[in-house]
């Protein structure tokens, strides 16, 4: 999807980009922009849930004006990596290790959402900023979506069986190149990870966040 921010003050709003399963047990993988002040970097805020728990936040400032003109963020979500580019750029990577039992979405088929809402109990500086409704009316824009996909029909996936190997999508991966990028990305633009707050997790850090080198399983 191609998204062009909302601008100048949009402090206490949030665009939403994500895709989100059904029912109370959802799945769901999120790309959500923070509003800011005129003149303050917006916050990039990802997440991903599984059976209707998230709390896996990170969060990033990017690298270009996204108010100014269209920029592509992306998601690849296939059996065994969820990722999110901005303009063909990795930022995060979360991998299958349901071999540790960590759940990973897998099982629940999700549609794509968009969405502008207000968010000022949280959004910008943890709440402390408010929304100017003397703004409004704040507008986002959102062209060019495009998906390579499967489909569910009559409970049947089109990539059942071999179909898959038709979609290379369905077992992409980061090569060493991405790696990298990914790296230069989260050194220079990562600002919160919650792999790394102690204080939120005083009992151990979640169990991905301490495995998170490992080989993912085999698709």
């Amino acid at each position: 999807m191609q998204l062009k921010l909302v601008p100048g003050n949009s402090a206490g709003t949030v665009t939403a980009y994500y895709l989100k399963s059904q029912g109370s047990s959802w799945d769901e993988i999120d790309f959500e922009f923070l509003g800011n002040l005129s003149g303050d970097p917006y916050v990039v805020h990802t997440n991903v849930y599984t059976k209707g728990t998230g709390g896996r936040e990170q969060q990033f400032y990017l690298w270009f004006d996204p108010t100014a003109d269209f920029h592509t963020y992306s998601i690849l979500w296939n059996p065994g990596h969820v990722i999110f580019y901005v303009d063909d750029r990795p930022i995060r990577e979360f991998k299958n290790l349901e071999s540790v039992g960590i759940p990973y979405p897998k099982n629940q088929p999700m549609r794509m959402y968009c969405s502008l809402w207000n968010a000022d109990d949280w959004a910008t500086r943890g709440g402390l900023v408010k929304t100017d409704w003397s703004q409004a009316p704040f507008t986002a824009s959102f062209r060019n979506f495009t998906a390579n996909a499967c489909v569910l029909s009559n409970g049947v996936s089109s990539c059942s069986s071999n179909a898959s190997s038709n979609n290379a999508w369905f077992s992409q991966e980061l090569d060493s190149s991405s790696q990298k990028v990914l790296k230069w990305v989260q050194k220079n633009y990562m600002v919160y990870n919650y792999c790394k707050d102690a204080k939120r997790f005083p009992e151990g850090l979640p169990v991905e966040c301490t495995v998170r080198n490992r080989k993912q399983i085999k698709i």
